[in-house]
């Protein structure tokens, strides 16, 4: 598992000081990779990858999410969960400034039917006004583990599986 952190880290960098709308996988690595299928369509020129390292699959997104963005985020990774047995989901929402309630509705159906694959969802990255705000609007995440950043969802992870 270690390796596995250290290739997220090395992908990734740092997700705070890093917005880019779109993460390109650098070619030669065997544990790294990235379907075509598997991103999603935010604009003409950007994408939500989803990306497998070993049996985890890490999806950052990086912009705001609209309702049929989410829904579609929620039908590729069900889909990658099938095809690749993936144990793990990593969810980074760092990037993403405003979730309402009915995304929320959507990541946790998201962290519930990953659930009935098999494997464990984790969300990072939630902003603290987010968290304050869907506290005081009474909304839980049941369904995902929440972890403060990707390293100690990996590391929960590694405990886990």
């Amino acid at each position: 598992m270690r390796l596995l952190r250290a290739r997220v880290c090395e992908f990734f960098g740092d997700l705070e000081s890093r917005r880019e709308p779109t993460r390109r996988v650098p070619s030669g690595g065997t544990d790294l990779a990235v379907s075509n299928s598997a991103s999603l369509p935010l604009h003409a020129e950007q994408e939500v990858p989803i990306i497998q390292i070993r049996n985890c699959l890490l999806v950052s997104i990086q912009t705001e999410l609209h309702d049929r963005l989410a829904l579609n985020l929620q039908a590729a990774l069900m889909e990658r969960v099938r095809l690749t047995g993936a144990r793990g989901v990593v969810l980074d929402v760092s990037g993403v400034e405003v979730i309402d309630s009915y995304i929320t509705r959507i990541l946790n159906d998201i962290g519930r039917s990953v659930r009935f694959m098999g494997a464990e969802c984790f969300l990072v990255g939630v902003r603290p006004a987010v968290a304050m705000t869907l506290v005081e609007m009474g909304v839980e995440l049941d369904a995902v583990q929440t972890a403060l950043n990707l390293d100690l969802a990996l590391a929960r992870l590694e405990m886990l599986l």
